[in-house]
């Protein structure tokens, strides 16, 4: 998600909570109730669901991450490729 759709989608939820918050002062009656409440409501549920968006595509960055990671070591790891580097030869100690 971009920065400008959680900018908008963000922003869209807090004009819900602000719609109801208007509606419980400008609308009476039961109608006006009703208009507050599914408002507000619809406005803090999408916010929530939002937040709960953002904490998996965190999750989802920081496994990606971790595997770019894993990845890069076991590159580093594994043998270069190309010709055998020969051992110089070493004689064994003797005892004593």
């Amino acid at each position: 998600m971009t920065r400008r759709g959680r900018i908008i989608a963000f922003g869209t939820a807090g004009a819900l909570v602000l719609a109801g918050v208007i509606c419980a002062i400008v609308v009476g009656g039961l109608i006006g109730q009703l208009l507050t409440f599914v408002l507000i409501a619809f406005g803090l549920g999408g916010a929530v669901l939002l937040l709960f968006y953002e904490v998996g595509l965190s999750e989802d960055r920081d496994r990606a991450r971790e595997e770019r990671a894993k990845e890069a070591r076991e590159r580093a790891a594994e043998p270069k490729r190309g010709r055998p580097r020969l051992q110089p030869h070493r004689w064994r100690r003797r005892p004593g």
